[in-house]
């Protein structure tokens, strides 16, 4: 199982979020590419970067901060935020990221998505943000009518590599992951999962483990690490068991 730390890019700055709202922010460094390269001397294996002024305006705009990023690591980059059309796809990927994650398009865009899917496919991601168990887009800012679940299998047979499900109403809070749920969706599908949102302290690694033979492959890890609840190397020694 998969440990990817989040760097969240806020204003060029590495921040988060407590329930993807941008009217609470915590700022933990200056450069993202310092708590980049932080995770990496720790251990990590592959990150998880995200452009939050990308997810709200619909378009990239960290791309400088990405860049740097990409340049000076040795792991590789899942990238997501404000990726709607085949331009700004394209840029990513040459910046050399190696999954891009495409949230809003897939509602929005369902038309893009079939036509990057059959050659961008292995490079690709679906990024599912459930709040109430229905997909919200636009940066967690608008709420939809669609199931997660009748999404993710509609992608199933698409090609996608991986389906992220984060969990809005727990993630940035430390309140623990909603296993039920990231259970039940894996449980659904065949494409492989990555959980991300509420991850508290290192029993929330363990119960994750314990449905990676479900289609549970990784986890997005953000809060706890910068605030020291859960330690990276503590993580990345029960996700490799």
């Amino acid at each position: 199982m998969i440990i990817f730390p989040a760097v969240d890019i806020l204003d060029g700055k590495c921040v988060r979020l407590m329930q993807g709202r941008y009217d609470k922010v915590t700022s933990y460094n200056a450069d993202p590419l310092d708590a980049a390269k932080r995770w990496q001397d720790e251990g990590a294996e592959f990150l998880h970067v995200v452009d939050l002024n990308g997810a709200a305006d619909g378009e990239p705009k960290n791309l400088s901060s990405l860049s740097r990023i990409v340049e000076n690591m040795n792991i590789p980059i899942q990238f997501g935020g404000g990726i709607r059309g085949l331009e700004s796809l394209e840029r990513v990927l040459g910046l050399g990221v190696k999954r891009a994650v495409l949230g809003t398009s897939i509602i929005n865009s369902p038309d893009f998505v079939s036509e990057v899917l059959p050659k961008y496919g292995d490079s690709l991601a679906a990024g599912l943000d459930s709040r109430g168990g229905k997909v919200a887009i636009e940066g967690w800012t608008e709420d939809t009518e669609k199931e997660v679940v009748e999404v993710a299998k509609d992608l199933d047979a698409g090609g996608i590599s991986a389906i992220i499900f984060t969990d809005i109403d727990v993630d940035g809070t430390q309140h623990g992951i909603n296993y039920n749920a990231i259970r039940s969706l894996a449980s659904e599908v065949v494409t492989p999962v990555i959980a991300s949102g509420g991850v508290a302290t290192i029993d929330d690694i363990h119960r994750l483990k314990e449905i990676e033979s479900s289609g549970v492959s990784g986890v997005i890890i953000g809060r706890a690490l910068y605030e020291g609840s859960l330690l990276l190397p503590r993580a990345l020694e029960v996700a490799n068991s």
